[in-house]
């Protein structure tokens, strides 16, 4: 340390290393804000382990031999160590400027080795990575040196550190006084890990997590093994009286000791929390998010979309399923914060469905409703095959037509003729729906049947003529997997998502992904095919000379038609997005020169009634409405708003729950629906849109919200998929058993609770994600 000479504060006194509560401490200019912030909290009476600050004026200003001593009599004076020390710098933990885990970190310190870890601490302020912090908080901010109140001007210059005694704890873990997500400050969300949270805090592991609202604790993730109710309680009352006592949310660290007692290690300001949201249904009902158009809408719908091409899909949806079944099956369909939800038909509805239509719709929706459900051969010979039919023969045919005409008008077209075409083309997309939804849909309903048979059938067989062990563990989605000839080829018309907002693949830069040779590899796994192969042969040999093996042979083969069925025809749901993305272009391009936009991107942010050449300026609410939807995307949706009714809810709980090699969930883990079977070691790469596909390495966890056609190409180089949305018949789960590599879908905020880089487990049979490899975790590698 660097000698000087001269006057300086007696150590005795304790200003130079003055301790936590004192007035001297309190300063942020003095000792730093994070120590500033507890010494608040000390003085204010909150549990805050014991500890003094060694101030950026004792360290310049007196000798080291006086550093030395004034250190080892600060110690004592704050109880026996071992002792945390960590930075307390002027810029830190602000709202604008957070430099959380830019700085060194020294924990279990001896006192005789105090002089050293201070000295290394304080280094740190000069380390490479907290320049280019500084810079990035200069570049965001749109300002020199000198923002955010003097912090980025030498956020290391004049740094304090902070010494507390350690504690030891039984469990630690960080509370957020508001939900960071939707913005909400009457939850408290606590995440918790046994011993230390250094791993929770650098994100290496996830933790239980815990959602206290109005002092009720509900676990959200993990078992409950880290926390109790009445000490996430505990933690979520003391961390909300903090909050109120700087006057806004917190970002909380805590430790709870072997004695029950919560310490507070660390407390600042929360950092971009959105304005509180709500997510009330839109009307009466179930309302869901990850059905039927809702599926390929993984982000908030942009106001054109939404306002136009939405209901034409709809109201064209519903004139095919009069025309097919004579009956009316309306859907009501809303936006919450942005987002599309749907919802289906209640039961008060049923009577109207049965008999509201024409006579021989009660037989027709018997046999395409509910029959797949428990007889999938009956109904694919009453109903679904013939449906089959026509949409080879007829809806796709005259939707290919319709593109290919439309496209070699539309850079000429005038704006009433482009307003006509894009009428036209969602309406055949709406009528195109009602095949995929009719006959693709009813693969997951068929699945449901086949996953109980294998349930009762083969998993439960006698002793005496048992599965062999491979076929125990891959589970029934085997049978469902590698049955496409060739792997799915991409198409220009696939999409990210169906708002029409984003590129189509045929857009967007190729991927390089599969051309990486010099990149680490996926682990090398059994081809589908093959597996699927091995499986039905194992399933044979347990039902052979039973009544149930002709049962078996039946089932299987339509559950794998439609399932394959249901892939084609969401390949080609979207083959008039390019048309329509064209028409959004020129459309755009046309208001733009009648002044009413300032570019033709902006159509997008339209509504409807503005598409006229006699409109309005619109530029004032495009730019408003851009920026609230760049708002929305930042928030974590719910799937379901409103109860789900009983009979739907355990079809979809019977489906999960079939597939689920095991309900022993371990603590901490991430739960989904198994989609693909195996387990798959590997680092998460959590991908928003096509724009991080580039990015994507060969081996990594694809981590999305949703994947839709467009994301193909990264089946083939990752080792696992996991989503947020989706079921065991979403596009996920059926590429995923076609390349045969694990995959977990459903789990509801998987992107928001992995981190790229972590290194994580995932296992399809059991539909679970672990944090940590394979090594360190139970059961090997099916």
């Amino acid at each position: 340390m660097q000698q000087r000479t001269g006057p300086v504060t007696l150590v005795s006194e304790n200003i130079a290393f003055p301790p936590l509560g004192h007035p001297a401490a309190l300063s942020r200019e003095a000792v730093g804000s994070k120590a500033a912030a507890l010494s608040a909290l000390v003085a204010a009476g909150f549990p805050v382990p014991a500890g003094f600050v060694v101030t950026a004026a004792a360290l310049g200003a007196v000798t080291a031999q006086r550093v030395i001593e004034g250190l080892q009599a600060a110690a004592a004076a704050a109880g026996p160590g071992p002792y945390a020390v960590r930075s307390s710098a002027a810029a830190e933990d602000l709202p604008g400027a957070s430099f959380a885990g830019m700085y060194e970190s020294y924990l279990n310190v001896s006192a005789a080795d105090l002089p050293g870890a201070v000295e290394r601490c304080r280094q740190s302020a000069k380390a490479d990575r907290i320049r280019a912090y500084q810079a990035s908080l200069r570049t965001d901010a749109g300002e020199g040196p000198g923002t955010h109140d003097g912090a980025t001007a030498g956020a290391g210059a004049g740094m304090a550190v902070l010494v507390q005694q350690m504690v030891d704890p039984a469990a630690a873990g960080v509370a957020l006084t508001a939900n960071p997500l939707t913005g909400d400050r009457s939850e408290t969300i606590i995440s918790a890990v046994p011993g230390l949270a250094e791993g929770l805090v650098s994100g290496v592991e996830t933790g239980e997590e815990w959602v206290v609202r109005a002092g009720r604790p509900a676990l959200t993730r993990g078992a409950a093994g880290v926390l109790s109710k009445e000490s996430a309680a505990a933690v979520a009352a003391i961390a909300e009286q903090v909050a109120v006592h700087f006057g806004c949310p917190q970002d909380i660290e805590w430790a709870v000791d072997h004695a029950g007692m919560v310490r507070i290690l660390q407390s600042r300001p929360m950092t971009a929390l959105p304005e509180p949201v709500s997510w009330e249904p839109p009307g009466k009902g179930t309302w869901l998010r990850n059905f039927r158009l809702g599926e390929w809408l993984p982000e908030p719908v942009t106001p054109l979309f939404m306002d136009w091409v939405i209901p034409r899909i709809d109201a064209a949806y519903n004139e095919a399923v009069f025309a097919s079944a004579g009956i009316s099956v309306a859907m009501g369909h809303g936006q919450v914060n942005g987002w599309y939800y749907v919802s289906p038909p209640s039961p008060r509805a049923l009577p109207h469905l049965l008999f509201g239509g024409k006579p021989r719709s009660l037989p027709y929706f018997f046999n395409s409703v509910v029959r797949p459900m428990f007889d999938p051969v009956g109904a694919d010979r009453r109903v679904l095959r013939e449906l089959e039919h026509e949409w080879r023969t007829e809806c796709l045919p005259s939707y290919r037509t319709l593109v290919e005409s439309s496209l070699g008008v539309a850079g000429t077209a005038t704006l009433p003729e482009l307003l006509d075409i894009v009428e036209r083309v969602a309406r055949k997309a709406g009528e195109y729906l009602w095949f995929f939804a009719a006959t693709g849909g009813a693969a997951w309903k068929m699945e449901m049947v086949l996953a109980r048979f294998w349930r009762r059938h083969i998993a439960g067989a006698p002793a005496g003529r048992a599965a062999p062990g491979e076929l125990e563990v891959t589970g029934y989605q085997t049978l469902l997997g590698g049955l496409a000839p060739a792997l799915p080829a991409r198409v220009p018309h696939a999409v990210y998502s169906i708002d029409w907002y984003h590129r189509t693949a045929g857009e967007q830069p190729g991927t390089a992904v599969t051309e990486r040779a010099s990149l680490p590899q996926p682990p090398p796994v059994v081809p589908a095919t093959q597996r699927r192969r091995a499986a039905e042969a194992a399933c044979r040999a347990v039902l052979t000379r039973t009544r149930q093996l002709h049962r078996f042979d039946n089932l299987l083969s339509v559950a794998q038609h439609y399932a394959l069925l249901r892939e084609e025809q969401a390949r080609d749901f979207t083959l008039g997005w390019p048309l329509l993305r064209r028409c959004a272009t020129e459309i755009g391009t046309r208001l733009r020169d009648g002044g009413i936009i300032a570019d033709p991107a902006d159509v997008y942010f339209l509504t409807f009634d503005a598409l006229r050449l006699d409109a309005p300026p619109q530029q004032e609410d495009v730019a408003r409405r851009r920026k609230e939807w760049a708002r929305q995307r930042k928030l974590s949706a719910p799937l379901q708003l409103g109860k789900l009714p009983p009979v739907l809810g355990n079809m979809f709980d019977q489906i999960a729950n079939s597939a689920r090699s095991t309900r022993d969930v371990p603590a901490g883990a991430l739960v989904g629906h198994p989609a693909s079977p195996g387990r798959a070691e590997g680092r998460v790469r959590v991908v928003d849109g096509p724009e991080g596909f580039s990015r994507f390495l060969p081996g990594e966890i694809l981590v999305a919200k949703a994947t839709a056609p467009a994301w193909t190409p990264l089946f083939a180089v990752a080792a696992a998929v996991v989503t947020d949305g989706g079921n065991l018949a979403a596009h996920a789960s059926l590429v995923a058993r076609e390349y045969g590599i694990p995959a977990v879908v459903g789990t509801g905020n998987a992107t928001t609770v992995l981190r790229t880089g972590q290194l994580v487990t995932v296992d399809g049979n059991a539909g679970t994600v672990e944090v940590g490899g394979l090594s360190d975790q139970r059961g090997s590698h099916a």
